[in-house]
């Protein structure tokens, strides 16, 4: 019987993100030397320095998955700058703290794509995290996400530790947060379309439609977090992401969600609303270095299987 020397502690573990990987760790990817625990808010508050150390000291880590942040939708954001600050700066403190004084070997903590310059070239890579301020909408939580990578590069010159992180672009699939006013794009929009046809009326987006976003399953996000998990050795982040020729605009996305959901109705672009960064275009270059042969689930496929996991689970997806 193979002995257990892997204890990996994955924060925020029942998000959207925990849950594909506990699902993919499940179905067959999980090794037999690993030993998975998925925590929620429920079991510590992360912004307590006082329950991080114990919720540390209670399972003994060897390995952190760091995935536990306060997140929401562009609306969201623009109304609690501060709060996103405060909150994530106190969460992502604790838990790499933490993980450093109980000896953690590794730790991969989960940024975003939002953490970039507003003013910047496309595609975007990851030498260009701290060229200039953040999109004005989220500063908050971006300059919050910024600061891993510069604790984490702290960990390593001061300790030795082999702490990183990663950046995925738009993160969908089942387990999302499908709040309207809270929620990202992608699932604010199906669950729109599914009230549009339970009422007969048309689907309205908010914003132009003409924004143009890299959407990543849950699924194979979950897969790569794996490898960086297991392979990945810098302390350099590493973008996760499909191609930039794989970029669709939020249009297209609503048209794929209403082709699933098997919505006939018009569609009506509120142009009153943000639209927010008109694109965010990430380079994927690094990680096909690394992994050449990686095979993303096709967007059109990924997003009948988000609604039809939606559709099948609404009594509790709408929260």
């Amino acid at each position: 019987m193979t002995e257990v020397t892997k204890r990996i502690l994955v924060t925020g573990g029942t998000g959207l993100v925990g849950r594909a990987i506990e699902k993919v760790v499940a179905d067959g990817e999980g090794r037999p030397d690993e030993e998975w625990i998925f925590v929620s808010s429920r079991d510590a508050d992360l912004t307590s320095s006082s329950e991080t150390k114990a919720l540390f000291e209670r399972h003994k880590p060897t390995h952190v998955i760091h995935l536990a942040a306060m997140v929401g939708g562009l609306f969201k954001n623009i109304r609690s700058n501060l709060d996103f600050w405060r909150t994530n700066i106190h969460i992502n403190d604790n838990v790499l703290h933490s993980a450093h004084e109980t000896g953690v070997q590794k730790v991969v903590s989960c940024l975003s794509t939002c953490i970039f310059p507003d003013k910047t070239t496309y595609p975007i890579d990851e030498t260009m995290i701290h060229n200039g301020p953040p999109h004005s909408s989220n500063f908050g939580y971006s300059y919050a996400k910024r600061m891993i990578d510069v604790q984490n590069r702290g960990y390593s010159e001061q300790h030795g530790r082999r702490f990183t992180a990663v950046i995925p672009t738009n993160v969908f699939g089942p387990h999302d947060n499908f709040n309207i006013e809270d929620g990202h794009v992608l699932p604010g929009l199906i669950h729109k379309v599914y009230l549009a046809k339970q009422s007969g009326s048309a689907l309205t987006v908010w914003g132009t439609g003409k924004p143009r976003r890299q959407f990543i399953y849950s699924l194979d996000l979950a897969r790569l977090f794996l490898w960086v998990l297991r392979e990945y050795n810098e302390v350099e982040p590493i973008i996760l992401s499909v191609g930039e020729e794989d970029e669709v605009s939020i249009r297209e996305a609503a048209e794929a969600i209403a082709e699933a959901m098997e919505f006939r109705g018009e569609l009506v672009f509120d142009t009153t609303k943000s639209d927010g960064q008109f694109k965010k275009t990430a380079s994927n270059a690094k990680l096909r270095q690394y992994l050449p042969g990686f095979q993303f689930t096709p967007f059109r496929k990924a997003v009948k299987e988000t609604c039809a996991w939606f559709n099948a689970n609404y009594a509790n997806a709408r929260k």
